[in-house]
């Protein structure tokens, strides 16, 4: 990696990015910023991955598509991100039927410069590694997985780490919404 990985507790950089919402001609593009998820008081959720028209990443996008949802009602906005240019990203999404419906922006880091912030940007082919953020409301990093490019990522793991930061307290080892949290188990004590 390029610089040093943007890790838990950093705030978040801010940016200014294109990015792609529909295949609807005339409505496919728009201006995505960081008051994007925060102006509702809510949390982010980016992931980022190498390249479009790859193989492993459309995995990824349509497994958080399907997940949109568990996001959603966990007030938390998903976006997804990479290096290539919004156009590239709707002649994408046109082209691959798994990423026709997806409910949530690709973003166009275009100028590498969000990624170059991030560290998360690959320094000999200059490609984003395979990066997953959680940003709580007040636009601070609560949790960072990097993923080498060749390795995709468990989406449901974003959702159950999610789910840990947003109780507040702490949870074990392999914890699960639902379950007692240390915090819990120490106050019957």
């Amino acid at each position: 990696m390029s610089n040093r990985v943007l890790s838990v507790g950093s705030q978040f950089p801010a940016f200014n990015k294109k990015a792609v919402v529909s295949i609807e001609k005339g409505k496919e593009f728009i201006d995505l910023n960081n008051e994007y998820a925060s102006k509702d008081g809510k949390w982010t959720v980016m992931f980022w991955w190498p390249k479009d028209f790859t193989f492993v990443c459309p995995t990824e996008i349509a497994e958080f598509n399907k997940k949109a949802g568990e996001f959603s009602d966990r007030d938390a906005v998903l976006i997804g991100a990479s290096t290539d240019s919004e156009f590239v990203h709707a002649a994408w999404r046109r082209d691959h039927a798994d990423l026709r419906d997806l409910k949530f922006p690709m973003l166009a880091d275009t100028s590498k410069s969000l990624a170059e912030d991030l560290g998360i940007l690959d320094a000999e082919e200059r490609i984003a590694y395979r990066a997953t953020y959680i940003i709580d409301p007040q636009g601070i990093v609560r949790w960072v997985n990097v993923n080498d490019l060749s390795v995709g990522r468990n989406v449901q793991e974003v959702i159950r780490v999610l789910d840990a930061l947003q109780t507040d307290e702490l949870c074990p080892c392999n914890w699960k919404k639902g379950e007692e949290t240390l915090t819990t188990q120490l106050s019957l004590n």
